[in-house]
């Protein structure tokens, strides 16, 4: 069959331009991005010296359309000036009243204190350490009657289902440990007067680790590193295998039997607790008794004593006294270590946030980011005033709902 072609010369033309044969279709591309507002107060909590967000991030997330507030001195104890971020594009505040009743989205580290749970705005978004165990009964309540979004760090995964915010500043806390008890085994703070690490001629120190995570094989490296010896206890074969695996070469390594831990601690000059407990408080490891028989000027770090510790004889310190003697062991029990090397730990803390952040405003807002990453969603333990983590549920006798299912009724 022939074609039929259009008769008008004009027309033709046109055909044969290509002009009228059928086009790509130019449909409208909808921007998702979305402006956040974010809140970053200073800390008020006991000896907490970090901050969410350095000023590198801050501008960084001014240069995404992001709007960023920060209370005067937020970041003094990190050694980070007002001027610094007000360089970077924030707005200074100069109260917290003020930054609460402005920002829509709060940053900050420690959980909220008692008078700020009373600064937080209705449907607030706030984001920051949880610790429900050692929050009074109506923490969660109070956030709930303002229908807040709440996530906490230590609950959120990564795409690998790795907790990111733990895992960064337990390797902190791991290599800080080490360079801790290098401190205390000096005559310059009353120690026994010994250099921790290999000297020629001299036998190495001796380090036991008690606990194979992430803690306990960062101040593994760190102590090698120094030339000490160490040895690691746990009783999870895998994490004894990671390790080796993890730090290149052969360690004694052994599961937690009271009489090879007893004749390890007998000769340490340095012992680390770094077990860690999925809920609850840390199981003691290490017996009175155990610590009465280490030698005279040894170093007991416990980086446990924020679930409780895993000496027996350990008692929370604090930064400003932070270590005690018994049965001439020096101990070492500060929660919050992280807190020591407080610029360091507020880079690593910036490094997970400024992303999230970035994506929150680019999917636009918390709602679409959640609904595009499942992991993050293990987090929230609040989302729009209902509770969604099961633990802070039965922790607080409240109800719970499934988030996952919260966020399919959205379709």
């Amino acid at each position: 069959m022939s074609k039929m072609l259009p008769t008008d010369p004009a027309l033709s033309s046109l055909v044969q331009q290509g002009m009228l044969m059928p086009q790509e279709s130019l449909l409208e591309v909808k921007t998702h991005s979305q402006s956040l507002f974010i809140g970053i107060p200073r800390e008020t909590s006991f000896q907490e010296n970090r901050i969410a967000l350095v000023p590198e991030s801050v501008a960084l997330l001014v240069n995404n359309g992001h709007q960023v507030i920060i209370e005067s001195n937020a970041g003094k104890n990190a050694n980070f000036t007002d001027t610094d971020y007000s360089e970077a594009g924030a707005q200074i505040a100069y109260t917290a009243e003020e930054l609460y009743k402005t920002a829509k989205l709060i940053l900050k580290v420690a959980p909220p204190s008692e008078k700020e749970l009373e600064l937080i705005q209705e449907k607030q978004t706030l984001l920051s350490i949880l610790q429900i165990a050692m929050q009074p009964r109506d923490f969660v309540s109070k956030l709930r009657t303002k229908k807040i979004t709440a996530l906490a760090y230590e609950y959120m995964r990564d795409e690998t289902e790795v907790l990111p915010v733990i895992q960064a500043m337990s390797e902190i806390v791991g290599s800080t440990s080490i360079l801790i008890a290098s401190e205390y085994l000096s005559n310059t703070m009353s120690g026994k007067g010994e250099l921790l690490g290999g000297v020629t001629g001299i036998p190495p120190t001796e380090v036991v680790i008690i606990g194979a995570g992430t803690v306990g094989e960062y101040a593994a490296k760190t102590a090698l590193g120094l030339g000490a010896q160490v040895k690691v206890f746990d009783n999870n074969l895998y994490k004894l295998r990671r390790i080796q695996r993890n730090l290149g070469q052969k360690l004694y390594t052994s599961t937690i039997v009271p009489s090879f831990l007893m004749k390890a601690l007998r000769t340490a000059d340095v012992a680390i607790g770094a077990i860690h407990a999925k809920e609850g408080r840390t199981p003691v490891i290490v017996s009175e008794e155990m610590v009465s028989e280490m030698r005279f000027g040894s170093v007991v770090v416990d980086v446990s004593i924020d679930q409780g510790g895993c000496f027996e004889t350990s008692e929370v310190t604090n930064h400003t006294n932070p270590v005690f003697r018994k049965y001439g062991v020096i101990h070492y029990c500060v929660p919050n270590i992280a807190s020591r090397v407080a610029r360091t730990a507020s880079y690593a803390l910036s490094n997970i946030f400024t992303p999230i952040l970035i994506n929150i405003g680019e999917e636009g807002g918390l709602d679409e980011f959640l609904w595009a990453h499942k992991n993050i969603r293990s987090g929230i333990y609040l989302y729009k005033g209902t509770v969604t983590n099961k633990f802070v549920s039965e922790h607080c006798r409240l109800p719970y709902r499934d988030l996952n299912l919260l966020m399919a009724s959205r379709i």
